[in-house]
């Protein structure tokens, strides 16, 4: 791969200046960038694109969206915040002398990331001075039998704003990129204050006591034998993508429903029975199973998912859907046992997954928003800007546990640049732990692609269940 070019691109027109509070949903978020990775593919000859334009068209977006070309900065009570300094954000022109169809699907891999990511230089210069977003357009070698294509990556902060957030900015960029006029919809919500509770008035106040035991909080199960989770963050990982069609993914619902139709005209009690499984439970329900089989775990061996849920729409007062910003709740299943995951009916752990999404009622998020910063946390961030220290993550969520997101409900194959949308839509790193990012397809028929993370030691086993389970009566 060859830089051609690197730029910085800031606002177009005057905007405004100064300090953006972030909120406690912010502040928990993982202090990096997360790459998502667009692959255009020509439909006839190569795809004719204008790197000026593509200037000319963030520099743009950014008026509205100004607190992305701005800086995090951290207070002296250790909460991040963004200046709204208006120092631009980077956009690099690249090309590799590969060809689209060396990279074949575009799983996330090394390659993938060393090519077409652009590089983030987290250790020579302060946090301070670091953009927040970064973009990387690379251009695919072609000839005259092959269709030519474009890579383009966008990396961006993740304490500034949620997946669905930042989707939202992309599609917006490619819409003024492609010549379309933005509505009020496309315009968005910047302020978090919203989301600010009496107790984050002061730095001083001691969080609250906590209105519930919040296990999403809590240390997660080790393999049985073992006081931590040391070995198995040792344990390298791999990617792989894989596809459910419409229909599997229905025959996966059908299943968990038909079985929980079953439990109840036999007298069997559960609280979350009150409607037909969603998409996300059976296909989460269904990575669980197949992890627990592929790792072989000791039956008795306690397993647990842990997940986050957009709540924008989960309280009272809605935010806006527009809100630009973390907002983001953690949830994780009942402690369950491995050998009830791969023995029983998948609707089992399906059950496991919706009550999980069923605590997150309006008074549990408030809650968790309260407690979740503590003077721990609020250190490390201090630290972190200091360079005396790393920001503790979230628990690991390797073996024996599961980390899974759903981004179904994401549009992530609006990103229409001028030239058509995306055949693939990936994230462009290989994740340290156990992880299933499930995606809508990109026909937008019901299909649902897993992105999914896995022990190498594992994955092949993986993969073999995760085909032969779909059509097995034993679901």
């Amino acid at each position: 791969m060859t830089i051609k070019a690197s730029h910085t691109v800031a606002p177009n027109q005057p905007t405004p200046q100064g300090r953006l509070w972030l909120s406690n949903s912010d502040q928990t978020a993982r202090p990096a960038h997360t790459p998502n990775l667009y692959i255009y593919k020509a439909k006839h000859n190569i795809i004719e694109y204008d790197i000026e334009k593509m200037i000319d068209s963030l520099s743009k977006v950014l008026v509205y969206y100004y607190p992305v070309a701005g800086r995090l900065s951290v207070t002296e009570s250790g909460r991040m915040e963004v200046d709204c300094n208006a120092k631009g954000v980077t956009l690099i022109e690249a090309e590799t002398v590969k060809t689209i169809d060396d990279f074949g699907d575009f799983t996330p891999s090394e390659s993938v990331k060393e090519e077409l990511v652009p590089v983030i230089d987290y250790h020579s210069q302060p946090i301070e001075e670091i953009p927040l977003v970064f973009v990387q357009v690379t251009r695919f070698k072609g000839d005259k039998e092959q269709q030519q294509g474009l890579a383009i990556a966008v990396a961006v902060s993740h304490p500034v704003a949620d997946g669905s957030a930042w989707i939202h900015f992309i599609n917006t960029w490619a819409k003024v990129n492609r010549g379309d006029m933005l509505g009020l919809n496309d315009m968005p919500f910047i302020d978090r204050t919203i989301l600010k509770s009496s107790s984050s008035l002061s730095s001083l106040s001691p969080p609250p006591s906590p209105r519930f035991d919040h296990p999403e909080l809590q240390p997660l199960p080790f393999i049985l034998g073992r006081s931590d989770s040391t070995e198995e963050q040792k344990k390298k990982t791999t990617a792989a993508m894989l596809k459910l069609t419409s229909e599997q993914v229905e025959m996966l619902r059908k299943k968990v429903n038909e079985n929980e139709n079953l439990s109840t005209k036999q007298g069997s009690r559960s609280r979350s029975r009150s409607r037909p499984c969603s998409r996300f439970e059976a296909v989460a329900a269904h990575i669980w199973r197949c992890a627990c089989k592929a790792r072989k775990l000791d039956r008795n061996q306690p397993t647990l998912v842990r997940f986050n849920a957009d709540f924008r729409s989960r309280l009272t007062r809605p935010l806006p859907r527009n809100y630009f910003g973390n907002a983001l709740a953690a949830t994780v299943t009942p402690e369950s046992y491995a050998g009830e995951i791969t023995s029983r009916p998948l609707s089992y752990a399906a059950r496991k997954l919706r009550e999980a999404v069923e605590m997150l009622k309006e008074e549990y998020i408030t809650s968790q928003l309260e407690v979740v910063l503590g003077e721990e946390q609020l250190e490390s961030i201090k630290a972190l800007f200091s360079r005396q220290g790393e920001r503790r993550n979230s628990p690991f969520a390797g073996n024996p546990n599961l980390q899974i997101t759903s981004w179904i409900s994401i549009p992530l194959y609006e990103a229409d640049f001028g030239w058509g949308k995306p055949e693939h839509f990936v994230l462009g790193y290989v994740c340290p732990f156990d992880r299933g990012i499930i995606i809508r397809g990109p026909e937008n028929d019901g299909s649902v692609i897993v992105i999914m993370y896995f022990q190498i030691a594992h994955m092949q086993l993986f993969k073999k269940f995760f085909y032969e389970d779909v059509f097995t009566s034993r679901l």
